[in-house]
């Protein structure tokens, strides 16, 4: 994903927030389980931290996850790095 591909800016903004809550031991069991069914890398990358501010988006967690989904089913992969973004 182009971090200039301004349809995945987003997920890969909300892709960084899991990451970021995982290594925090914030992030629900259940989150993880389905990140994980879908093979999702936790550390893609830490070449630099991500900005807290999107985590006031209006997406769910839910929608977020659907649109990881969606990602994977066409590019293959769940590697969508806060790089990206």
């Amino acid at each position: 994903v182009s971090r200039n591909d301004e349809q995945n800016k987003s997920l890969g903004q909300w892709v960084s927030t899991q990451r970021m809550s995982y290594k925090k031991n914030a992030l629900s069991s259940n989150h993880i389980k389905q990140l994980d069914s879908l093979g999702f890398i936790w550390n893609f990358s830490d070449k630099s931290k991500a900005k807290e501010n999107y985590r006031a988006e209006i997406m769910s967690w839910e929608q977020r996850f659907d649109e990881l989904c969606a990602f994977k089913a066409e590019n293959g992969h769940c590697n969508v790095s806060h790089n990206d973004a």
